[in-house]
């Protein structure tokens, strides 16, 4: 048996649960077992390896890293392309523009609004960002309606029927040849 472990200082005691933990330099009668801490470390990564390598949990990494230049993407179009077509329509509105000034000053434009360190709502950037959101959201339900509908194809062909057993197919032959 090894010898009890001595504590040097205290963090609370790990192996009997107990919330104080033990004062320095009691000993214990239980020691906890050895851990080669090589032989841990290569167990560990052996898993997160295993972990990592899963299907699912590449598919996610994938799909997250996809899904944020998508983001970009719609981000760059709905203010670079469709915000000034829609300004346009409206009679020459600019969303960016767009704020409500909390201060007791007037300011001409948001730049100088902001410049000032006033206290403002940007609801012009708040609308462009809920386009943002349904123009992804619109995009992601497309492809999950997209893979709905593949599945039930899937499931809709048939698998042929499975051959009956042995047993009955000698049967069927025997009956066949009794038949003649």
């Amino acid at each position: 048996m090894r010898p009890p472990i001595v504590f040097k200082q205290h963090f609370g005691c790990v192996f009997c649960g107990a919330e104080a933990g033990h004062t320095p330099g009691q000993r214990l009668a239980i020691a906890p077992p050895i851990i080669n801490r090589e032989e841990y470390f290569m167990s560990m990564m052996s898993e997160f390896k295993d972990f990592a390598m899963r299907g699912n949990v590449m598919d996610m990494a994938i799909g997250i890293v996809l899904g944020g230049a998508f983001g970009k993407i719609v981000a760059s179009f709905v203010k670079d392309v469709l915000m000034p077509l829609i300004g346009k329509l409206s009679g020459g509105t600019d969303f960016t523009q767009m704020f409500v000034n909390l201060s007791n000053e007037s300011y001409p434009t948001l730049a100088a609004a902001q410049e000032a360190g006033a206290s403002v709502l940007t609801y012009g950037n708040f609308i462009q960002t809920v386009v943002d959101f349904l123009i992804i959201a619109f995009a992601i339900f497309m492809v999950v309606k997209a893979m709905n509908s593949a599945k039930k194809k899937e499931e809709e062909v048939e698998a042929p029927p499975p051959e009956p057993p042995k047993e009955e197919v000698l049967l069927t032959e025997i009956r066949d040849l009794l038949k003649k």
